[in-house]
C-alpha cells in the first residue's frame, strides 16, 4: 500500500490550471507575450491579463521562474477576483521555486482573503501542503478541511487519504479510520445498518424477555389496528421477532449485515435509510392486503427489498465493486430464489411481506443510479449526456412507489374493516369470542 503521507510538492501546475480557471466564457486565449514584454503600469485589458497568465505558464513551465513571478505580478490587482486570483496562485508557484516558501505561503493565503474563486481550492491545498512542511499538522489538517469541501470529485478520494494519515499523526485514531475509509471508497467507518441492527436488536429482545408482550403487541403488525389508523406499525413491525424463536432474529439480522453495508458503500446512509423504510412500508402493505389475520413480525420485508436494490442495481447500473461486494451480487438471486422458496414450503412465513419488500427494492434498485462507486455507465458516458429529465426520474419513480403503496393500504384498510364488521357480526350470533384465537399465533415474514 502506498504511503499515504502528502508528498514535499503537493501543488499541481498552477499557472496552467488557474489560467484555464481565470478565462472569461466567451473569451479566446490571446497570442503571449515574449519574455519580458511586460505592459507599462496602468489599467489592463481582460486580453492583456490573459495573455500575460498564459506567458508567466509558458516560462514557469520553462523554469525560469523569476520572469513567471514578474509576469503574475503585474496581473495582481486586477478588477476581477478570478484573474487576480489565478496570478496570487502561479506567482506563490514561482516564489516557491525560487526557494521563497515564506512568500509562497503568504501569496498562496492572499488568495484566500479575496471572494471565492476557481482558485481557492487550490490555494488552500497549496497552504496545507506548506503547514504540512513545516510541522503544523493541526493547521494543515485545517487547511485540507477546506479543500475537501470544495475538491472536485476525482480528488476528493486522495485528500480524504491525507486527512486520515493527518488525524493518526496527530492522535485522532477514530477519525482516521473515517477519512482512511473515504479514501478508499469503501462506505461509512461505521454504517448505519450496525446502527439499526443494534436497535433491532434491544428491541427484539426485550420484547422476548419476562413481560415483553406488551412491547410485541405494540409494535407488531396487528392488520385490524393498521386499519383502525395505527399506520406506524408498517414501521416498527421491523424491531420486533418471534418470541419463541431467536433463530429468526439471528437470520435477519444476519442478512442485513451483510447486504445493509453494501447498499450503504454504492448509495451512502442518507439513501440507505430511506430505501429501508420504504422496503419497510412495502413488505407490511403486501402483508396488509394478501396476508392472513395472524399479526405479523420481523424485518425480512425491508431485508428482502434490500437485496432486490442489490440485485437489480447490479445488474442495470453496473457499479464497479470490490471482490466481497462482487461475491455478494454474484448470488443474491439465489439467496432470494431460495428464501421464498423456502416462505411457500414451511407454514408460518408472511411471504407476501416478502414479496413486497422485493418488488420494492427490485424498483429503486432501478431508478437510482449508485452515486458513491464508479459505474460502467460513468466510464463512457459523455458529460452533458445526463439530461434534466433523466434526474427527475428517481423522484418521479419514489412518487409512484408511494402512490402505489398509499393505494394498498387504501384497499387493506376497507378490506380489514370488512373482515372486522363480519366478526363483530358473527360472534353477536354465536356469543362466542373468535377473535381470542390470534394471541396463540403470530406470523413471521421470515
Amino acid at each position: 500500500m502506498s504511503d499515504p503521507r502528502p508528498p514535499a510538492d503537493d501543488r499541481p501546475a498552477a499557472g496552467e490550471q488557474a489560467a484555464a480557471d481565470a478565462s472569461p466564457a466567451g473569451v479566446s486565449p490571446v497570442g503571449a507575450s515574449p519574455a519580458g514584454d511586460i505592459p507599462p503600469p496602468g489599467p489592463l485589458t481582460r486580453e492583456q491579463a490573459r495573455a500575460l497568465i498564459d506567458r508567466a505558464a509558458e516560462l514557469l513551465a520553462a523554469g525560469e521562474f523569476r520572469d513567471a513571478a514578474d509576469h503574475y505580478r503585474r496581473v495582481v490587482g486586477y478588477d476581477d477576483p478570478n484573474v487576480t486570483a489565478a496570478a496570487l496562485l502561479g506567482l506563490g508557484e514561482a516564489l516557491y521555486r525560487l526557494d521563497q516558501a515564506d512568500a509562497a505561503v503568504a501569496t498562496w493565503e492572499a488568495v484566500l482573503e479575496l471572494p471565492e474563486t476557481p482558485s481557492t481550492y487550490l490555494a488552500w491545498r497549496n497552504v496545507a501542503a506548506a503547514r504540512v512542511r513545516e510541522g503544523d499538522l493541526k493547521g494543515a489538517a485545517a487547511a485540507y478541511r477546506e479543500a475537501e469541501r470544495r475538491a472536485p470529485q476525482q480528488d476528493r478520494a486522495e485528500i480524504a487519504t491525507r486527512l486520515g494519515w493527518l488525524a493518526k499523526e496527530t492522535g485522532n485514531a477514530r477519525a482516521s479510520r473515517r477519512y482512511f475509509a473515504r479514501g478508499r471508497g469503501g462506505g461509512p467507518a461505521f454504517p448505519l445498518t450496525w446502527l439499526i441492527i443494534g436497535l433491532t436488536v434491544v428491541v427484539s429482545v426485550a420484547a422476548m424477555s419476562i413481560g415483553g408482550d406488551r412491547i410485541l403487541t405494540a409494535l407488531e403488525l396487528d392488520k385490524r389496528a393498521v386499519a383502525m389508523g395505527e399506520y406506524y406499525r408498517l414501521w416498527t413491525v421491523t424491531l420486533v421477532h418471534d418470541p419463541t424463536n431467536l433463530l429468526h432474529l439471528g437470520f435477519n439480522m444476519y442478512a442485513l449485515f451483510i447486504a445493509g453495508p453494501l447498499v450503504e458503500q454504492l448509495y451512502g446512509s442518507g439513501l440507505f435509510l430511506a430505501f429501508y423504510l420504504l422496503c419497510a412500508a412495502a413488505g407490511s402493505v403486501g402483508s396488509f392486503v394478501f396476508g392472513s389475520e395472524i399479526p405479523s413480525v420481523g424485518a425480512s420485508g425491508a431485508i428482502f427489498g434490500l437485496f432486490g436494490i442489490l440485485m437489480s442495481a447490479s445488474r442495470t447500473h453496473h457499479p464497479v465493486l470490490d471482490r466481497r461486494g462482487r461475491s455478494l451480487v454474484g448470488q443474491i438471486g439465489t439467496l432470494i430464489i431460495i428464501n421464498l422458496a423456502f416462505g411457500f414450503i414451511v407454514p408460518g412465513i408472511d411471504n407476501s411481506a416478502h414479496i413486497g419488500g422485493l418488488l420494492s427494492g427490485l424498483w429503486l434498485g432501478f431508478i437510482f443510479v449508485p452515486g458513491r462507486v464508479t459505474t460502467l455507465r460513468n466510464l463512457w458516458q459523455r458529460p452533458g449526456d445526463a439530461a434534466g429529465g433523466t434526474a427527475l426520474l428517481p423522484a418521479i419513480g419514489v412518487a409512484a412507489l408511494v402512490c402505489v403503496l398509499a393505494v394498498g393500504v387504501v384497499v387493506g384498510t376497507a378490506t380489514w374493516r370488512a373482515r372486522g364488521a363480519g366478526t363483530a357480526s358473527a360472534v353477536a350470533a354465536a356469543g362466542t369470542n373468535v377473535p381470542a384465537i390470534e394471541a396463540l399465533n403470530r406470523g413471521s415474514p421470515g
